[in-house]
């Protein structure tokens, strides 16, 4: 209703009066009438650019999160936890007090984890670098995952095939070989239990490369709903055509 009142009184302005009136209004509301009016248009460059530093942004903070010390293990999100077969084994060995092996078996892995995360860089901006303005354009209107979606069905390939032999040969790297070779060698001693053999090396690769695309979604979230995270002004500019959508 005041919009309405508000431009029924216009044209009684006079130049001065209209101009003085815009911008007690623009004070008032901390807005500016021109970009209500005529919202500035962005170039398929520019919209191109914002969802490509976007995605930069995502993968500089939290793939480089998982690449730390514990950065898996001590991150309930990604936490990469013994698949089915082998939580029998975990249960066996805390049973006759070796719940320290089981720890240190359970940490080795997401190590090997953690160690692979560092290759993964260059195939993400490879990735970025090939998005097309269509791919920017249904990253942007579309859902809140959109974009990690987008970098899963491009990258998920290379990454498997880049991880599995960097969790393979890390697995000797940080011990996990030995601890494991223990771990069940222990188990497969306790009287009455199944033995075992478990190659863990794709159980996780897919698990670091869940968890990588895990901390995307949550940047991509953070960037789609949190104004603050929008750092630059090509950011603010690109995800405000989102929040007109």
């Amino acid at each position: 209703m005041k919009k309405i009142l508000l431009f029924l009184l216009l044209p009684a302005l006079s130049y001065g009066q209209f101009d003085d009136l815009l911008k007690q209004v623009e004070n008032k509301l901390n807005i500016k009438i021109s970009e209500v009016i005529n919202p500035v248009t962005l170039s398929q460059e520019e919209i191109g650019k914002g969802l490509k530093e976007a995605l930069n942004k995502g993968i500089e903070k939290q793939v480089s999160s998982l690449t730390k010390p514990d950065g898996f293990y001590r991150n309930e999100m990604v936490k990469i936890l013994l698949p089915d077969e082998l939580k029998t084994v975990d249960q066996k060995l805390r049973q006759v007090g070796l719940s320290k092996l089981a720890d240190q078996g359970l940490q080795v892995i997401n190590r090997a984890a953690e160690d692979a995360v560092k290759t993964s860089t260059p195939i993400f901006v490879d990735a970025v670098k090939g998005m097309t303005f269509n791919d920017a354009k249904n990253i942007l209107l579309g859902n809140e995952r959109s974009a990690t979606t987008y970098l899963e069905g491009s990258t998920s390939t290379a990454l498997y095939g880049k991880f599995n032999p960097v969790i393979k040969n890390s697995f000797t790297k940080v011990g996990a070989d030995k601890v494991w070779k223990n771990i069940i060698s222990k188990y497969n001693a306790i009287p009455f239990v199944q033995k075992i053999n478990t190659d863990l090396t794709d159980y996780t690769t897919q698990k670091a490369m869940e968890g990588v695309f895990k901390m995307i979604a949550v940047e991509e979230k953070n960037i789609r709903t949190n104004l603050n995270s929008r750092t630059s002004d090509l950011l603010k500019k690109v995800f405000a055509l989102q929040d007109r959508k």
